[in-house]
């Protein structure tokens, strides 16, 4: 089963763990991957290759798949944000578990838990306010399983990405009546997103509503999401003005401390 095929399944529901034979297998094993005979030229290519188990799902008929992202991927990063093209599904019996001692290395991939996920247009001004944080937190050093990631306008990748996190923190500007400059933490009420669209995020540039539906629609519903925004003080208008306006750039590093704080205090409720 590829990737496009999983993704016109519902109501994945997530296994913790899996039996292959007579072992126990994890998020995060290593295992050897053995297509069964007949298969396509992808199968060819990816027999015998090593991958890390991201999860287990099963579809809509109760089936069991064992979704792996290989070791040699040079977009690995992305098949662990579950975007299409980086993710391949198994059934147990075209999966080889490897030896004890070679299934979980040293830095072994830890499960996904928080996505601090950057939005926003650098073109519109102000509206680059998540791309510049995401920026500044990308040289502090999170915990594992906790990933900071620039979208940009990307919002058909952050749609997908989204059902991999227990929480993510959305960063961008936020227009809603406060001196610019003004940075806030919101827990959108992800119950109005079909009741009233304007009372959950406010919409622009790579439309953020759309990300949130979008993302609920494949999931079945939507994990936690919080959203650190800034009020802008320049906003839209023609495409080409670069660069943040002075309060909002200063506000950039209150954010990311805003962040970091979200992120330890979420770690320890999981824990």
């Amino acid at each position: 089963m590829n990737e496009w095929e999983w993704q016109l399944l519902e109501d994945q529901t997530t296994v913790h763990r899996f039996i292959i034979g007579d072992v126990e297998v994890h998020v995060g094993d290593r295992v050897r991957l053995r297509p069964r005979q007949g298969g396509d030229v992808l199968d060819i290519a990816l027999a015998g290759q090593i991958a890390r188990v991201e999860s287990f799902e099963q579809d809509y008929e109760g089936k069991s798949h064992i979704c792996v992202v290989l070791d040699d991927d040079p977009g690995r990063d992305l098949g662990l944000l579950r975007q299409p093209g980086h993710r391949f599904f198994f059934d147990a019996g075209e999966v080889e578990p490897l030896p004890a001692e070679e299934a979980r290395p040293k830095g072994a991939m830890q499960p996904a838990r928080v996505l601090v996920a950057g939005i926003g247009n650098i073109f519109l001004g102000d509206d680059g306010f998540g791309v510049e944080v995401a920026k500044r937190l990308s040289s502090h050093e999170f915990p594992a399983g906790v990933r900071v990631v620039d979208f940009g306008i990307r919002g058909i990748d952050l749609a997908y990405a989204l059902d991999g996190y227990e929480t993510t923190i959305l960063v961008d500007a936020y227009p809603h009546g406060q001196v610019p400059g003004t940075v806030s933490l919101v827990e959108p009420d992800l119950s109005k997103l079909e009741e009233s669209p304007q009372d959950v995020v406010e919409a622009h540039g790579m439309d953020p509503l759309n990300v949130l539906r979008m993302a609920s629609s494949r999931n079945g519903g939507l994990k936690k999401i919080l959203l650190v925004g800034c009020e802008p003080a320049t906003f839209g208008g023609e495409e080409g003005h670069m660069g943040l306006s002075g309060p909002v750039e200063a506000a950039v590093e209150e954010a990311a401390k805003l962040v970091v704080s979200a992120v330890d205090k979420i770690l320890q409720k999981q824990q």
